[in-house]
Parts: C-alpha cells; sequence; structure tokens
C-alpha cells in the first residue's frame, strides 16, 4: 500500500487504503487558510477573467512589481513561478551532479525534485528523542561537503522554526564553503513577515528564498509562488523556464492578495488560537505535540498512530500521514488548523476514539 506524497489527495487516499469515502469528508491533512481566498478576490472575480483573453506577461507581471514593493526589493532579484513547486523543480534543476543537504523530517519535495534531476542527496537525521531541533553540530560539520542545503521554515511537517541565530550561523558557515542556502519560508507569513530572511539576501549571494501565495491566502488551484535572491541567480533559472510559466489570472491574483493586510492578521490569529486549544486537548489525552509555528501541528499519541489515523479516515475525518516523513515513519500525525466547527468536530472524534482504546 503506498499512500499519496502530500496531504489534500483524499480521493486518492480512500482508494489506496480500500476504504469506501464517505460522502462527507473533512479535510485536515492540507495546511490552506480556513478562511478561503481573500475578500478582494471574491469580489473581483467578474474583472479577474477578462485576464483570460490575452497572453500573461512572460516575467509574471504585475505580480512581481507587487512583491517587489511588498518586500522591499529590486524585481530583478524575484522570479514568479507557477506555484512554489515550479521554482523547487528549477531549483532542482541548478544541482544536477551536485550535492545537496537535507535535514529530515521535511517536505518530501525536496527530495523527489533533487533526485529525478540528478542531484546527490545528503541526509541528516534531527532526532526525535530533542524534538526534531536542527542538528547544529552535523550540520555545521557537513556543510563544506555540500553544494546546497535546504532548510524549510517554519519546518513541514513539524512547524518548528529555527531561531534566527541559528539560520545566520548556517548561512555564514555556508558562504565559508561556498554552499547555497535555500529557505523555504511557504508558511512563514502564518508566522510574522519579520522572521523572514528576505532582508538578509543583500548580504548573501549564497542565499535564496522560496515563497508561496498557496497557504495563506487559500489558492492552490491558481499556483502562484517565487523566489528571491541576488539578480544573478535570478537570471540563470529564468532561463530554465519555460516561456509564459506564470498564468495571467494568477498574477493579477497575487497582486490583490498582498494587499490583504487584515485578512493575514485574521489568519495568524486564529492559527494561533486554534492551535493552542488542539495543543491542549491532546495534552490532556498524553499525546506528545511538537511546539509548532506554523497553521499545522504534529502529534504523536501513546497509542498506535497508524489505528488512530484509520479509525478516523472511516468517519470522514482526514489527518496527514507521517509514512514519508522520514524519522516519523507514520507514528506521527500532522492536523492543519481549520474553522472553529471543523476543529470542534475532531476534537469529539479523537475524544471518543481516545475513551475507546
Amino acid at each position: 500500500m503506498r499512500l499519496p506524497e502530500h496531504g489534500a489527495n483524499s480521493k486518492r487516499l480512500y482508494a489506496s487504503m480500500n476504504i469506501t469515502m464517505p460522502d462527507e469528508v473533512l479535510d485536515f491533512s492540507e495546511n490552506c487558510n480556513p478562511a478561503g481566498p481573500p475578500p478582494s478576490v471574491v469580489e473581483g472575480w467578474p474583472t479577474l477573467i477578462s485576464t483570460l483573453n490575452s497572453y500573461p506577461d512572460p516575467d509574471g507581471q504585475p505580480f512581481r512589481s507587487a512583491a517587489s514593493v511588498f518586500h522591499q526589493v529590486d524585481e530583478q532579484q524575484i522570479l514568479v513561478g507557477n506555484g512554489a513547486a515550479e521554482i523547487l523543480s528549477l531549483l532542482a534543476g541548478s544541482y544536477r551532479g551536485k550535492r545537496v543537504l537535507l535535514i529530515d523530517p521535511t517536505f518530501s519535495e525536496y527530495r523527489a525534485t533533487l533526485e529525478v534531476n540528478g542531484a546527490e542527496v545528503i541526509s541528516l537525521q534531527a532526532s526525535e528523542a530533542e524534538g526534531f531541533q536542527l542538528p547544529m553540530r552535523q550540520i555545521l560539520e557537513t556543510l563544506p561537503e555540500a553544494d546546497a542545503i535546504y532548510i524549510c521554515t517554519p519546518n513541514n511537517p513539524t512547524g518548528l522554526l529555527p531561531t534566527k541565530d541559528e539560520l545566520l550561523t548556517i548561512i555564514e558557515a555556508a558562504k565559508n564553503s561556498s554552499t547555497d542556502v535555500v529557505l523555504d519560508e511557504a508558511f512563514i507569513d502564518f508566522v510574522d513577515e519579520s522572521k523572514s530572511f528576505i532582508p538578509q539576501v543583500a548580504n548573501y549571494p549564497n542565499l535564496l528564498i522560496v515563497r508561496s501565495m498557496t497557504k495563506m491566502y487559500a489558492i492552490p488551484g491558481i499556483r502562484l509562488g517565487y523566489l528571491i535572491a541576488h539578480s544573478e541567480r535570478i537570471g540563470i533559472l529564468k532561463r530554465r523556464a519555460s516561456h509564459w510559466h506564470v498564468n495571467g489570472l494568477a498574477a493579477e491574483i497575487g497582486v490583490l492578495c498582498l494587499q490583504e493586510e487584515v485578512y493575514c492578521e485574521q489568519a495568524i490569529l486564529h492559527a494561533q488560537t486554534e492551535r493552542l486549544k488542539m495543543t491542549q486537548f491532546l495534552h490532556s489525552h498524553g499525546c506528545e505535540v511538537l511546539d509548532s509555528s506554523a497553521n499545522y501541528l504534529v502529534m504523536k499519541p501513546r497509542q498506535d498512530a497508524k489505528k488512530l489515523y484509520k479509525d478516523l479516515l472511516k468517519q470522514g475525518i482526514v489527518l496527514r500521514h507521517s509514512e514519508n516523513f522520514r524519522g516519523m515513519d507514520g507514528r506521527w500525525l500532522r492536523i492543519g488548523m481549520k474553522s472553529e466547527p471543523m476543529m470542534a468536530t475532531l476534537r469529539e472524534a479523537m475524544d471518543q476514539w481516545f475513551k475507546r482504546q
């Protein structure tokens, strides 16, 4: 039995496990903002549709300019992509025949894109006994052997946010060893934009920041992401991308999203509130919970996590398995923070399950 590599694949998941899919499914396996797309996108939809009549701008305008203003960086430092997935694929292509350091458990797409592009992956395993914190000593010892290191911040699936000092230490050491540092900040906007390392790009030519518009703004179907790095690196990667690789509708929607300050503040508060309630509930049932900074958390029950996962599936409740997260191996489960009613339903179902064990 091979489970889907990502969340948000309910139909494939039920089929792979040979479980009849209920008529109603509550999906906690994906981590998009439960509020749905921003009001400006919904209200502007009739006007946005007009972009379908024209070919898109080859550089992802007007979104590229909007991101430039938002982050206060030069446009030449931004590469817009068809989701962060395309950015990761383009990056992986630049490391063909090179060695890239990954710290597990982390986002499975890094390894998948690197290996298919002919990169050699060096793996370090974060210790479960130490709460999956970055193994700093091992990282610093291994950096001289690597052409690049990928770090997800906050990490997916753990939600752990490395400290500023930890990241600066790695970036400085990587600069000395001519090692690229790829920081994936797909969930940083659920923490605080001030935690982003984008301002450091000007100081480090070896630093590349991957960003996603999918999670915070709940637009996974439209695909929009971007990379911020030195202009020379952006130019090289841009030449690897296909022409018109960012659709015009996505570029227009992205502009509206970056103007949604109140919407983002509400999303951050909601994630923090629901994460705290869920953590307290899980602790009350003896579960181990990592200290997530993102809009999801991972937990390990005292009981059989795989049984909990399967029993909830039969009730139409989908959590994210950890079968393909190295070092977690199905013993942990990830829960996306959804609407208050959905979270209440999940807690009730889990409460009943714990009482039956």
